[in-house]
């Protein structure tokens, strides 16, 4: 019997589509709304499970792509999936709920976007001024290409020839062992043409049912011995139609929740996800691939009916010298934090909470790497709080207040 489930818990009384919920896996529950760090090779760069522990974790997401490649799949599934592997367990020694991606990002950064310096989001400020050639994101030497069947890359470990299918996701994550994985689908560069978002969303709409009958066939992971939890893939890109269309497809689909992916629009975000999220049954989980660099977007895609979210943002950020405060923002590699005394934050759990600015600074300028550990940690512990409290503030029917609260001063122009 499948040991995963979706409970919602309460819906705001304040914003239509917000819930609060409950997802159980096999190995512990879920509590939304939820920010996964990213443990992109099984580790969560510079931390420590016992560091995810302190900060409040609840699961944690590999990639597929990194893992197929280094250390290969064969050698997750005989560590007894990558859960294990890297001892993502609590105080009890149990291992705790895991997540895994399809691969099919790198078709984006790997692929059709390579060499535009263009991710999943496009300002709408940037597309008007690009090429007709750029705004097809038409290259001469990808290091992906795609056809109907799947995807030939090259590694970037070391060039060699590598291929996925649909079929082939679906192995390398029933090796992995996440508890919950995605469906192989193509995510576009937010710069192709319309006629290119259509063609790699019906291509990503038949790959979704192969994905089925794959993970049907494998049954139980061979990692873990579990039965996992496959998540279709909404795509659409920035436009309306689209996105419905890619809805209610994937709506029609036996998927235990879904994942919305593929390019935005910054300033449509909210607009694409609730028109994918209004389409989706009520009754499964959402999750945001990909997405929560920016705290407005997490309360944008709570407000949107997004139950969970991921994004490598924060312990990027946090490696580079950047952390979130309650003011905004701030990059502490500026000349004028060497000589601020002032503490950074006054919650006394967080990782920060007895160091100044100029500390940090000086960790960073002296290239310490515990300035860049403290740092991510710190970022990770920002963004889980965050979505635990707007959890909390659902439930008490106070959504809309601490949206307002905490933007107005987060947005406010730094006065550190």
């Amino acid at each position: 019997m499948k040991e995963f489930k979706f409970e919602i818990v309460k819906k705001s009384s304040e914003v239509n589509l917000a819930r609060v919920g409950k997802i159980t896996t096999p190995h512990g529950e879920i509590l939304t709304p939820c920010f996964v760090p990213v443990g992109t090779k099984a580790s969560v760069k510079g931390l420590q499970v016992s560091d995810l522990l302190d900060i409040g974790a609840q699961s944690v997401l590999a990639n597929t792509y990194h893992l197929y490649l280094q250390p290969g799949k064969d050698r997750v599934e005989k560590n007894g999936g990558f859960p294990k592997m890297m001892s993502w367990v609590n105080n009890e020694k149990k291992i705790l709920p895991s997540w895994t991606d399809s691969g099919g990002f790198q078709v984006l950064s790997l692929g059709a976007a390579y060499g535009t310096g263009v991710t999943k989001i496009a300002t709408s400020s940037l597309i008007p001024s690009l090429s007709p050639k750029e705004k097809g994101a038409v290259q001469k030497n990808p290091l992906a290409k795609i056809d109907e069947e799947g995807v030939t890359f090259k590694s970037i470990i070391d060039g060699s020839l590598h291929r996925f299918t649909p079929e082939i996701s679906m192995q390398i994550q029933h090796s992995l062992g996440a508890d919950i994985f995605f469906a192989f689908d193509e995510c576009t560069s937010p710069l192709a043409t319309y006629e290119y978002q259509i063609s790699a969303m019906e291509r990503t709409h038949l790959w979704a049912l192969r994905c089925i009958l794959e993970h049907k066939r494998l049954g139980v992971s061979n990692a873990t011995g579990a039965q996992q939890a496959l998540f279709g893939v909404v795509q659409g890109s920035g436009y309306t139609d689209l996105r419905e269309q890619s809805a209610k497809f994937m709506a029609s689909l036996d998927f235990d929740g879904y994942g919305i992916g593929g390019s935005f629009t910054k300033s449509d975000i909210k607009r694409d996800v609730s028109i994918a999220t209004s389409n989706l049954p009520e009754n499964k989980p959402r999750h945001l691939l990909g997405m929560g660099e920016d705290p407005i977007d997490i309360f944008e895609g709570v407000e949107a009916g997004i139950d969970t979210f991921d994004c490598v943002s924060p312990t990027r950020l946090g490696r580079h010298g950047s952390i979130y405060t309650e003011n905004g923002r701030v990059d502490l590699t500026q000349s004028k934090y060497k000589d601020n005394f002032n503490k950074i934050t006054t919650d006394v759990k967080s990782p920060l909470f007895p160091f100044t600015y100029s500390y940090l600074s000086h960790l960073f300028r002296s290239k310490e790497m515990l300035g860049a550990i403290l740092a991510s940690k710190h970022n990770l512990y920002f963004l889980i709080s965050l979505t635990s409290n707007i959890r909390q503030s659902i439930l008490e029917d106070r959504f809309v207040k601490f949206k307002k609260d905490f933007c107005g001063k987060y947005y406010a122009k730094l006065t550190v």
